[in-house]
Order: C-alpha cells, then sequence, then structure tokens
C-alpha cells in the first residue's frame, strides 16, 4: 500500500500552510524548511513552478500518489463540467476521504488504515480499498464489531457535518449523497492551476 510516510510538518512548512490540521510545530516555525529557510530570498517563481507547487499540495493534502492522482485527472477530464472541479468531487468521493469527512477518524492516514484494516462497510459490504469512489446513494458505516473503538468514538466526538454527507449517530453510519459543490469543499486548493500544469 504505497504512501507517504515522511515528516508531515516539513511538508507543511514547504507550502506555508498546515494542510494535516493543527500543527504546534508548524505554527512554532512557519517557514520554509532547511538551513537558510527564515532568511530565504528566492528568485521569482516561474508559472510552472506555482502549478507544480498546487499539485503537490493537492496529493499531499489528500494523501494521493502520483499515478493514482493522474488517473483520477484523467477520469475527471473525461467527464462533463468543468475538469479541476470534476477532479475535487472524484478525489472528494474516495471512501478514505469519506470516513475521514463522515469524523470515524480524525486524519485521512488515519481513515485510509481503517479502511484497510477492514473495519468500514460500503453498503452493509466490508470493503478495504481506501481509494474505491463512491457513487451518490452509498452508505459508509462502521463494521458492528470496530464499533466499540476507543479512536472511533474519540473522533466521533468532535466531529465537523459537511452538506452532501448524511450521518445517523444511532446506526453509526453516513450516507453520501451527492458530490459536494467547489464552495462546499473547505480545502484550499487552486484546481485551475492543476488542470493547466496537466494540460501542457
Amino acid at each position: 500500500m504505497a504512501r507517504y510516510t515522511g515528516p508531515k510538518t516539513k511538508i507543511a512548512r514547504k507550502f506555508k500552510e498546515p494542510i494535516y490540521g493543527a500543527d504546534r510545530a508548524f505554527e512554532k516555525r512557519n517557514y520554509p524548511p532547511g538551513q537558510h529557510g527564515i532568511n530565504k530570498r528566492r528568485a521569482k517563481q516561474s508559472e510552472y513552478g506555482i502549478q507544480l507547487m498546487e499539485k503537490q499540495k493537492a496529493k499531499y493534502t489528500y494523501g494521493i500518489l502520483e499515478r493514482q492522482f493522474r488517473n483520477l485527472f484523467d477520469k475527471a477530464s473525461r467527464k462533463g463540467g468543468i475538469t479541476g472541479e470534476v477532479l475535487l468531487q472524484l478525489i472528494e468521493s474516495r471512501l478514505d476521504n469519506v470516513v475521514y469527512r463522515l469524523g470515524i477518524a480524525r486524519t485521512r492516514n488515519q481513515a485510509r488504515q481503517l479502511v484497510s484494516h477492514r473495519h468500514i462497510t460500503v453498503n452493509g459490504k466490508v470493503v478495504n480499498i481506501p481509494s474505491c469512489l463512491l457513487q451518490a446513494g452509498d452508505v459508509v458505516g462502521v463494521r458492528e464489531r470496530s464499533k466499540s473503538l476507543e479512536l472511533v468514538t474519540d473522533s466521533l466526538a468532535s466531529r465537523v457535518s459537511y452538506s452532501w454527507l448524511d450521518w445517523d449517530a444511532s446506526k453509526m453510519e453516513g450516507k453520501f449523497m451527492n458530490y459536494p459543490q467547489r464552495a462546499d469543499i473547505p480545502e484550499n486548493i487552486n484546481e485551475q492551476l492543476i488542470v493547466e500544469l496537466y494540460s501542457k
């Protein structure tokens, strides 16, 4: 199962924003990493450099590696609508991301682990593929024997609700009602720059 396992604060500092959530280490040193990070005066970034940084930020934010990201872009470009928005909608419909958005896990990495360790069901069946894309109407729940997991109950205690997801606390399951509108996705990503990069 390929994924990024390196230092997270270093990546957040590279993009100058806490892409992995609240981070005391980032707040303490919110300038680029490296020996000369705080005093570094780089030359003006090229157009390609800006576009590449935006793509890298999206990949690290959602925990997706290059091949999967490229495949999602190709799928988005074949669909109707604005390619950048469709790309983010497809990423948001990934099972690991939906588990995170429902509040079952505190981070996307934690959500990915819950899925791969067979704690999550989709429409009543156990699914252990984090990259599985959901369709409108799919129901994501916690497996019966996993409902008492401390990790899950602690995370649900501080869940945030989203307009495209419907959560039933009594059954510990949520419904993926529809693809989210771009305005509803809280991530600070300029998807148009990603489209321009891949269109070169």
